[in-house]
């Protein structure tokens, strides 16, 4: 049965009877509750929702972006993932002088494509997601499990402290990684509103062994979320996690377990309402699988044996969005509705 959908329209339900009316940074208004916490079980299908089409790729190449570390739109928009052009069209349009020569939208995206110097300047979102799981800058004094950077910065790469964590202390409750880095909130184009996660492990039970041989332990995950735009981010967000945890657990070899969100300002925009409530009268069908490929970077045992294991940083910088194959997604329509930035 397909409880997620059921989850997220109780929600949308939830915000419409009991939300209160706030004014927001965009100025389009909100309903919005305080607290709420989303729960799914990764045995029963990937966390995609079905009760409207969803983006499965859009999805995808955000995530492989924020794993590479990358904080330029360019990967994105080469991709065609376009979700972060509002944001940066809108640092540069009111930063860019003179005005008399700005570009449009439109215009802006093409120059991001085809001019290097533009888009160093202007594609780029400072030190969002991607920078902060990979590279949290550290004062320059000697600290444990750091490297230098190309600017003789320490930093330290949270992605990777976290898998080697899990492999060598699997029963830690330190497995987290964080975004909200106080020191460099004014440099970003947008606060991350996912602000951070953690991971959880437990040994696998008999019945999990003979579905899984060779697994031992399962894995969970929580994010945690300060504001959640939740018609349209959303879904994105408990996609996006829960295929973090796949590739997380396939990296460990344990088996995903459950998911969990923690989300703090969860509204509904007032031009969403209306799409809101049709979703809400869809009923749910079944939840996809998901597969991981790794068909862009898996190389023979002898060529391994020869060029040696690629790291874990090239490996996340070799992922394409069709190393991960959506199987079995059936969904009602998609439903349009205005992004705020």
């Amino acid at each position: 049965m397909n409880k997620l959908d059921k989850q997220y329209q109780q929600l949308l339900q939830d915000i419409i009877d009991f939300g209160v009316e706030k004014k927001d940074r965009t100025g389009t208004g909100t309903k919005s509750i305080f607290g709420y916490t989303i729960r799914h079980k990764m045995s029963d299908g990937f966390p995609l929702l079905t009760t409207k089409k969803m983006a499965w790729k859009t999805m995808v190449t955000e995530l492989i972006w924020f794993l590479r570390g990358d904080t330029n739109i360019k990967y994105l928009v080469e991709n065609g993932c376009h979700i972060w052009d509002g944001d940066a069209y809108k640092n540069y349009y009111y930063k860019e002088v003179p005005h008399d020569h700005m570009l449009d939208k439109e215009d802006f995206i093409k120059k991001i494509k085809t001019d290097e110097t533009f888009r160093k300047t202007w594609g780029e979102l400072g030190p969002i997601y991607g920078k902060q799981w990979r590279k949290w800058e550290l004062p320059n004094y000697s600290v444990e499990h750091v490297e230098y950077g190309h600017d003789n910065n320490l930093y330290v790469d949270q992605i990777q402290n976290l898998i080697n964590e899990l492999k060598t202390n699997p029963d830690s409750r330190r497995l987290m990684v964080n975004a909200w880095n106080v020191g460099e909130l004014d440099q970003m184009v947008l606060p991350p509103c996912h602000y951070g996660f953690q991971v959880y492990t437990r040994p696998t039970t008999r019945d999990e062994k003979i579905v899984h041989p060779g697994k031992y332990r399962a894995i969970s995950l929580m994010w945690n979320q300060r504001s959640v735009d939740t018609f349209l981010g959303l879904p994105f967000n408990i996609a996006s996690y829960g295929l973090l945890l796949e590739i997380i657990a396939k990296e460990v070899n344990m088996i995903p377990d459950e998911l969990i969100g923690n989300l703090g300002d969860v509204h509904l925009y007032s031009n969403h309402i209306d799409q809101a409530k049709e979703q809400i009268g869809r009923d749910p069908y079944e939840l996809p699988t998901v597969e991981i490929t790794e068909r862009n970077w898996y190389m023979h045992e002898k060529v391994k044996e020869h060029l040696g294991e690629k790291t874990l940083d090239e490996k996340l910088k070799s992922y394409r969005p069709d190393c991960f194959e959506l199987i079995g997604y059936e969904s009602h329509p998609k439903i349009k509705a205005p992004l705020s930035n």
